[in-house]
Parts: structure tokens; C-alpha cells; sequence
């Protein structure tokens, strides 16, 4: 049985838990504009921007290389958690599990935290562990913190 984990990461946000919840949920189309140095493009395949079980895909820039990423959408609004299950992309090809799953926390106000949970397995026991795409989804999340606030 090849390697699996769960990594788990918090970034603390300014804007609110609600604005963070739906950018995330509901304007994915506004990605490419608000950090295009990450993502490139976002296409609904099938279901709408904010609707539970919606399949879509992510081009994006990673370690200097454009990739990929297909997920199929979980949606929980009720804690504010969106999980993302891996179907298809560059890294299904080392990983046969990759969901990311990421909830907004309130704090106060204005403020809140981006839980960010990676569970992951891999294909075989050759390939890395996905610690530089928990890197990423990371950076994501604090990059749009910027974004959200301004609007």
C-alpha cells in the first residue's frame, strides 16, 4: 500500500470569514484577474459557480510549470467549507487521493482563518510526498486575502 497523509495548515486572514466563503464558493471566475500568477483560468464543467457536486477544472502555475487540476466541489455552507476532490491533472498522476478540503473560520468582524486540510496518497511509494502543493494551496488563500478586502 503506497504512503497517504493528512497535512494541515492555518493562514490568518483580514477579511471576513462570509467575503473569504464565497470568493472561494461562488467567484472562482475572478481568480486569474486577482492572482493570475497563480491561476490562470477557471472552467465550470458541469453545475454552476456555487452549486454542491459542480465539476471544474484549474490552470495554474506551479513551480514554473503550468498545470492542470479537475475536482468535483463539496460544499458545506453551514461551516463554511468547500472541499475539492481530485479527478484529474498533473498531480493525479503521482497522487490517486488529493482533496483539499478549505474552511473560514470567524474571528471577529473583519477577520478570520483559512483552515486548510490536504489529504493525500500516493500512487506509489517512488513519488514525493505533496508538501510543495500544500505550499501552494497555501499561498492561494493568503494571496487572495489582499483581494477580498478590496472589494
Amino acid at each position: 500500500m503506497a504512503t497517504s497523509g493528512t497535512y494541515v495548515t492555518e493562514v490568518p486572514l483580514k477579511g471576513s470569514a462570509e467575503k473569504h466563503y464565497k470568493r472561494w464558493k461562488n467567484e472562482n471566475h475572478v481568480f486569474p484577474d486577482a492572482i493570475g500568477h497563480h491561476i490562470q483560468n477557471v472552467t465550470v464543467h458541469e453545475g454552476e459557480h456555487d452549486s454542491h457536486g459542480s465539476i471544474r477544472s484549474w490552470n495554474y502555475t506551479w513551480d514554473g510549470k503550468e498545470e492542470m487540476f479537475k475536482e468535483k466541489r463539496e460544499i458545506d455552507d453551514e461551516t463554511k467549507t468547500l472541499t475539492l476532490r481530485g479527478l484529474e491533472g498533473h498531480v493525479m498522476e503521482q497522487l490517486k487521493v488529493y482533496d483539499v478540503i478549505y474552511q473560514f473560520i470567524p474571528k471577529s468582524d473583519d477577520t478570520c482563518v483559512g483552515k486548510i486540510t490536504l489529504i493525500w496518497e500516493k500512487r506509489n511509494d517512488d513519488y514525493p510526498e505533496p508538501s510543495g502543493y500544500m505550499k501552494f494551496v497555501k499561498s492561494l488563500v493568503a494571496d487572495m486575502d489582499d483581494h477580498v478586502i478590496k472589494t
